[in-house]
């Protein structure tokens, strides 16, 4: 550890140090940690960091401690832009990955934590992330690290009224965005230049980002995650358009199925199923209500229409800080490291629709962002569900 790092730290303070939201996450984060055991978590994940502190990104950290005080690293050419968003009062620079192991140190001990219990994000970090976090540089020996991937769900899966009021506008912007694709496609039109209509939309109309754009067309719409592709659309395709805009740090989740001309009786068949599904199961949702339940019907429905066998699951997840995150079905939270959170409550934002029934020629799905409140849901997206 270099000597003079004692002198060269300088924290800075971040412009929403003052945020009540801010302070009332951390404050919770405080009773979690303390409930599990833990000293500290260190962030790495942006989402995390943006809901604990304002400021999510790659190549950062944050800490929080069981006592509330937060610590933001990012790389020095970074400083500047962090404070105007950041709600911590312990910002650092650092110049490079050495650096920045030094720093984690200098915050253990300026904490007291030469030995104690850390949290970190197991479902997140690579594992050579994480050894360099072990390294003798970064962290006191006696200091030890656990999962907290269950205590930044537990934050994180009940919405507040100003977070879903973010998603409800990031829904306005894949509204607008899925009707530009719409009507963008034609015969002859590649699958890529529909995702550039879309695309160029969402960031038109106020999406900082997006997730990936998944456009499938004609037997590819019978693909699970059709990945853009440059497949020039055919008439009689049906084409898949999903969409996942975000915007100030929120996303939506929307996915529409069209024919490009006219529609056969076996593609409108299956639409007209599968939106029957899909309805049913939005208006199912409420308080008490669980996933579990809502997918027993949309396979009960699926099955007595004759269905069920070209249906692939989980259609359901929820949506946040990321376009998939927890509530996530016991199958689907397996696989992301998490722990399965049947139960719906008022505040959680999810997404019904993710699957679609996959008939080989073709494919149709239906996929919308619903928010579960005190006495049912809203649906936040709203365009409209039509084949033609």
């Amino acid at each position: 550890m270099p000597p003079d790092l004692e002198e060269q730290v300088r924290y800075h303070r971040g412009a929403m140090t003052e945020s009540r939201v801010f302070k009332e996450r951390v404050k919770r984060a405080s009773v979690l940690m303390e409930r599990t055991g833990l000293d500290a978590v260190l962030l790495t994940k942006p989402q995390n960091m943006m809901y604990l502190v304002g400021d999510g990104r790659l190549c950062a950290f944050t800490i929080v401690s069981k006592r509330g005080a937060t610590y933001v690293g990012v790389p020095k050419t970074d400083l500047e832009d962090v404070k105007k968003s950041c709600a911590s009062e312990h910002i650092l620079g650092f110049e490079s990955e050495v650096e920045m192991l030094h720093s984690l140190m200098h915050i253990w001990k300026e904490l007291g934590l030469e030995r104690g219990k850390v949290g970190v994000e197991n479902t997140f970090l690579k594992v050579s992330m994480l050894g360099m976090f072990k390294h003798p540089h970064a962290k006191p020996e006696k200091l030890e690290f656990a999962d907290a991937t269950s205590i930044m769900t537990d934050l994180r899966i009940v919405k507040s009224s100003e977070e879903i009021e973010l998603i409800r506008k990031a829904a306005k912007v894949a509204d607008t965005a899925i009707d530009a694709a719409i009507k963008a496609t034609k015969p002859g039109i590649a699958e890529t230049e529909i995702a550039a209509e879309a695309e160029y939309t969402m960031r038109k109309n106020g999406a900082e980002e997006f997730y990936r754009t998944y456009v499938a067309s004609g037997p590819r719409s019978s693909i699970a995650h059709g990945l853009v592709s440059h497949r020039k659309v055919q008439k009689g395709d049906l084409v898949m358009i999903d969409l996942h805009p975000t915007v100030n740090a929120y996303h939506a989740d929307l996915c529409r199925t069209i024919c490009v001309g006219k529609s056969s009786e076996k593609q409108r068949k299956a639409f007209e199923v599968y939106l029957k599904v899909q309805r049913a199961a939005v208006e199912a949702v409420r308080p008490g209500a669980t996933m579990t339940n809502l997918e027993n019907l949309m396979h009960e429905i699926f099955e007595k229409e004759g269905y069920e066998e070209y249906f692939i699951g989980p259609p359901i997840h929820g949506v946040g800080l990321e376009f998939e995150e927890p509530p996530l079905p016991a199958g689907h939270a397996f696989f992301h490291g998490e722990e399965p959170k049947d139960e719906l409550k008022s505040g959680m934002v999810i997404s019904i629709g993710n699957c679609g029934l996959y008939l080989g020629e073709f494919g149709v799905r239906v996929e919308d962002t619903v928010a579960v409140t005190g006495k049912g849901y809203e649906e936040l997206t709203s365009y409209r569900r039509t084949l033609q």
